[in-house]
């Protein structure tokens, strides 16, 4: 497990240790090559804070203090009459530098959110740029969480700026039971990526509360079934569900980042139809190794790109030869979207010209896996209620193979496969009666963890997409005071919501369904693709980035990603008429209904997608519309917002 921090001390130990003392603590903590500017930036920071501190006689100093979802150590945590401050150092910077102040803000921010002790505690966070010119006096800017503002400061009149922020408080913090009250974190998948191919483990970068416990039970049900696999010869397939969000994909980058460290049999790839998702996921990979090992950006994407595959790649290559895959485990993201035998019949033919080309991607991708002579593993990752595109197969082509092509492999199930979402009613005789099932409690992941603000989030939008506005409202009752939701029929005002409540780099983003062609007015056009790395990774600064706000990404660029804060644009291709849910398609100059049950399922899914994607709230916009356009009238809008409102957002 990661340590806490390299150096922890109360105020007057860490007065009274000289200063190669505390060095020598912190070199021996640093499990990398010690550079020689690292040194003497700690050595800085101790002789300042010795200095500065002197004055104290109580509190507790924490060097390197770890923010494992991001990766990161913050450079200094004060614990003082109460509170908590987070210090970030640039020795030597005469100018506080925006990605610095965001840094600290971030820090902060994770703490308050994710470390147990601090939820309730204030918290400040502070940049101190030690050449910098004196800023005081002092002022503070609370959220309504208690997170300050970030403050700014040349390290000088330290204590002073402590004793001003921080009034004793009628008890103070018991510094062991907050060090240990455990970090509770939620990291999003690349945070998540990037931490497992950075070889932490899944323990460490998420959720151990008693709500996320059971992606751990999963994980290790997953092992087990891979283990049993190899160690008898045999061929096995199993299918992890769970409600959006829950850790589906981190359980599988989970699997396939640990078995980088076996034999080569031993090895696993991460398959993925989703474009968007692989591709930004190898490009943050890639970057973070640029960052970390100062690697050339070719050769870091050469290699993550053998950790994170297209599944339609894998595809091709195993259409263009016949012997079995170098890996004997592969993760199957999404898997519910492979294709049926149509739409995959219809694409091999007219796109690689294969015209006796007859099998459903499941059932051919099982076929691939069923090569190997000895043993394979298949891990597919299903999220009920996500298709969203025509010939997506959904669950019950997976059964349909393994039923009749292949009756040779285990499948490993949970119960929840009995949900309607699923769509398996056709094959539950066999799932019953089948000697080859196996059931496993730990195939199912309940709790959605990418709302850490709000676990009912996919509750409440199953309820409004289900015509269920009691049920909604009696859901967001419960959730409201964490997880804000807001109803605005303005898009500029939709805009600034979203500017006033991420903090730090927290990304914040415009979506909408591919269908919302009449938001063109409002300068939203989803017909213009997004660069989805540029969109999802660069910084405030690129006007390519979510953060500007410019760009609505669709269900299709997000699906399996997130959002810290998201904007949700509502068009009127699934319209309230009558109480019930329409659906459109915007074809030439008029919205035609959509009549076909496949498509209104996709339509629905899409909306369920953009709904859940938000990690700590979100503000739906619905237009105003406009009387004199007919592609626009008010009235498609003003049922949306009526029904909205009796789900009881406001």
């Amino acid at each position: 497990m990661i340590a806490p921090s390299y150096y922890e001390a109360q105020i007057d130990r860490f007065l009274n240790q000289s200063v190669d003392e505390i060095l020598g603590q912190l070199a021996a903590a640093h499990s990398f090559a010690l550079e020689l500017t690292q040194r003497d930036a700690w050595k800085v920071q101790i002789e300042l804070l010795q200095d500065e501190l002197k004055q104290l006689d109580r509190g507790e100093i924490f060097f390197e203090f770890a923010i494992p979802r991001m990766g990161k150590r913050a450079d200094v945590v004060l614990l003082f009459n109460g509170n908590v401050f987070v210090l970030e150092f640039k020795v030597g910077a005469s100018n506080f530098d925006r990605g610095a102040i965001n840094q600290v803000h971030d820090y902060a921010l994770d703490l308050k959110n994710f470390h147990k002790g601090s939820h309730d505690l204030p918290i400040v966070p502070i940049l101190i740029c030690t050449r910098a010119p004196k800023t005081a006096p002092y002022s503070v800017t609370w959220a309504v969480d208690n997170v300050a503002a970030p403050i700014l400061s040349n390290g000088k009149d330290l204590v002073t700026l402590l004793q001003v922020l921080a009034p004793r408080r009628a008890s103070g913090i018991n510094h062991v039971a907050w060090v240990n009250s455990g970090y509770l974190p939620t990291p999003t998948i690349i945070e998540a990526a990037q931490a497992l191919y950075q070889n932490h483990s899944v323990e460490e970068i998420a959720r151990s509360d008693a709500g996320a416990q059971n992606l751990t039970a999963t994980t290790e049900c997953i092992r087990q079934i891979v283990a049993d696999a190899r160690a008898n010869r045999r061929k096995a397939i199993c299918f992890l569900t769970g409600v959006p969000g829950s850790g589906k994909t981190l359980a599988g980058l989970n699997i396939a980042t640990e078995s980088s460290h076996e034999d080569e049999d031993g090895r696993a790839v991460f398959l993925s139809g989703n474009g968007p998702l692989v591709i930004i996921l190898r490009e943050a990979l890639a970057r973070d190794q640029v960052a970390r090992l100062k690697a050339k950006k070719g050769e870091a994407l050469r290699e993550v790109s053998s950790f994170v595959q297209n599944i339609h790649h894998f595809r091709d290559e195993a259409l263009r030869q016949e012997t079995p895959p170098p890996e004997h485990i592969v993760i199957f993201d999404e898997a519910q979207r492979a294709w049926t035998r149509d739409q995959a019949s219809k694409f091999m033919q007219q796109k690689r010209g294969l015209a006796n080309f007859n099998m459903s991607e499941p059932q051919f991708l099982i076929s691939v896996m069923d090569r190997h002579a000895d043993w394979a593993v298949i891990i597919c990752l299903i999220g009920g209620g996500q298709e969203i595109n025509t010939g997506e197969a959904g669950l019950a082509e997976w059964m349909s193979a393994l039923q009749v092509h292949y009756p040779d492999w285990e499948v490993h199930v949970s119960e929840r496969l009995y949900d309607p979402d699923y769509g398996l009613e056709a094959h539950r005789e066999w799932l019953l009666r089948s000697e080859r099932i196996t059931w496993e409690e730990g195939l199912h992941l309940s709790v959605s963890m990418r709302s850490f603000r709000a676990e009912k989030l996919s509750e409440f939008v199953g309820h409004i997409l289900d015509n269920r506005p009691g049920e909604a409202r009696r859901v967001y009752a419960e959730i409201k005071d964490r997880y804000p939701i807001a109803l605005t029929r303005e898009i500029d005002v939709a805009r600034q919501w979203l500017r006033d409540h991420a903090r730090g780099t927290e990304r914040h983003g415009l979506i909408a369904s591919s269908g919302a062609y009449r938001l063109r007015p409002d300068g939203l056009n989803v017909r213009a693709s997004i660069d989805p790395p540029n969109w999802f990774l660069n910084g405030p600064d690129d006007v390519r980035s979510s953060y500007y706000l410019e760009e609505v990404a669709t269900e299709f660029d997000v699906q399996g990603l997130e959002l810290d804060w998201a904007g949700v644009c509502w068009d009127a291709d699934l319209r309230d008429e009558e109480g019930v849910w329409s659906h459109y398609a915007f074809k030439g100059t008029n919205w035609q209904k959509v009549n076909s049950p496949d498509r209104q399922l996709y339509l629905k899914n899409a909306y369920r997608v953009i709904l859940t994607r938000a990690r700590q709230g979100m503000v739906i916009y619905v237009p105003r519309g406009s009387a004199g356009d007919p592609t626009r009238p008010p009235l498609f809008y003003d049922r949306i917002a009526s029904y909205l409102e009796l789900c009881g957002l406001v």
